[in-house]
């Protein structure tokens, strides 16, 4: 492996380490965009688009969408999209619950499904938003508590023999982590405390006025297998395609075509919010694009026309102890390149046309792909595709990178892919 093979593994690994929850992948989003000289540019302000340059706008604080404005003409539009968020625990308000006077844990639910059991026993953090009554109105803080402050117990094998023998976890009943041993301890007290820190000013648990917070894996991703060829680390949905969609938008140089990477937030529970792919963030982002730049209804209906969009997502990798579950002359494997992922169901959205598109691509950029379907008989998940086409309606496919365990508090995939990713979304950003 050479330095520069090892680089891309940290870059991801550091990527996803400063990326607890979707609003942290959007801040650190922001900084990349920014060192790459990205504008910022915010959707209750007029905008002033120029010919070459390059800008991003955020919404919520966990959705972004980045843009590549060519110098000359603009004949079309290529967009990729991917999600900022990743399935965890969520906690419910009022989280303090009395555990028989010995402990005080904490209520959760879930956001998105899980592999429960692969939460249990290690250290967690916790990770979010907190909104604050302060001096300016109501003030947004980012939080992720640099220690370990829970761990959710499994039951001992003496207890339940039955525990390895498909067990049924229940989140109400299994799934709560422990805090504290103290019955006075407080959440917003400790938060108050982790934000006092930073201010001159102290933060009174009185002046929280909401969280949003999650349990996150702040475990640091490492390279596993004989030759190191292997990635084993938490968020790799979606935050590898996300990483490597984000790299090649920085590296582009795009010629006649508007380079525009979404980065949307909520796909793990369906997408339908106001920062979701199910919503009009992206056609009002185009919208006030062709605004800017003085394009009319006419010339804007030919540019869309003339799109196309990949949809990023990760992909199932034939599994090595069941190969059963996955179809069987569709078998991706880790660090075989791209997967272009296909649904007779149309939950995803490539179809004949824009699957012969992506396929000339790959072969005249020297990028490896492989092809997915979900086994017949077992139904899978869906993506950002075919919901933003709903809404755009331009040719499209849904692509990812092999994966084991998806779902899981960590999850394994090829380093090889990196590179691979970086290199197709580079090119794809560049016509």
């Amino acid at each position: 492996m050479t330095n520069k093979d090892r680089q891309e593994a940290e870059d991801l690994f550091d990527f996803i380490e400063k990326s607890p929850t979707a609003f942290h992948t959007v801040e650190t989003m922001k900084e990349i965009l920014s060192d790459a000289g990205f504008e910022e540019l915010c959707e209750t302000k007029s905008w002033q688009i120029d010919k070459g340059e390059k800008y991003f706008v955020c919404r919520n604080h966990s959705a972004l969408i980045a843009f590549c404005v060519p110098k000359d003409g603009l004949n079309g539009c290529r967009i990729s999209a991917s999600h900022t968020d990743s399935p965890a625990f969520k906690l419910k308000e009022n989280p303090e619950m009395d555990a028989g006077g010995a402990y005080v844990k904490l209520n959760v639910e879930k956001y998105g499904g899980m592999i429960l059991s692969t939460w249990l026993d290690r250290p967690l953090s916790i990770a979010g938003r907190v909104f604050t009554d302060g001096k300016n109105g109501i003030e947004e803080h980012l939080v992720c508590l640099d220690e370990h402050p829970v761990v959710i117990p499994n039951l001992a094998i003496h207890m339940d023999r039955k525990m390895n023998e498909g067990y049924a976890y229940q989140v109400q009943r299994d799934m709560l982590p422990i805090f504290s041993e103290r019955s006075s301890a407080s959440l917003k007290k400790r938060l108050a405390k982790e934000l006092s820190g930073r201010t001159e000013e102290s933060v009174k648990e009185s002046d929280i006025l909401s969280e949003e917070l999650y349990l996150c894996v702040k475990e640091r991703g490492a390279l596993i297998g004989d030759e190191e060829e292997w990635m084993l680390a938490p968020r790799l949905d979606d935050l590898f395609a996300a990483f490597v969609s984000l790299s090649g938008i920085c590296r582009a140089k795009p010629r006649e075509h508007l380079s525009v990477s979404a980065f949307l937030d909520n796909e793990e529970v369906g997408s339908g919010t106001k920062q979701g792919a199910n919503s009009d963030f992206l056609t009002e982002v185009l919208d006030r694009i062709f605004d800017s730049l003085n394009i009319g209804t006419e010339e804007r209906y030919c540019i869309k026309n003339n799109s196309f969009l990949v949809s990023a997502d990760n992909a199932h990798a034939v599994h090595p102890n069941h190969q059963d579950k996955a179809d069987p002359t569709n078998q991706p494997r880790m660090n075989g390149g791209l997967v272009l992922k296909y649904h007779g169901g149309a939950k995803y959205t490539t179809d004949a046309y824009s699957a012969a598109v992506f396929k000339k691509w790959c072969r005249e950029w020297k990028i490896p792909y492989q092809t997915y379907h979900n086994h017949s008989d077992i139904a899978g998940g869906s993506t950002l595709g075919n919901i933003m086409t709903s809404h755009l309606s331009i040719p499209a496919v849904d692509i990812g990178f092999a994966q084991l365990a998806m779902h899981s508090a960590v999850e394994t995939a090829g380093r090889k892919d990196i590179r691979h990713g970086i290199h197709f979304f580079e090119k794809f950003f560049s016509f």
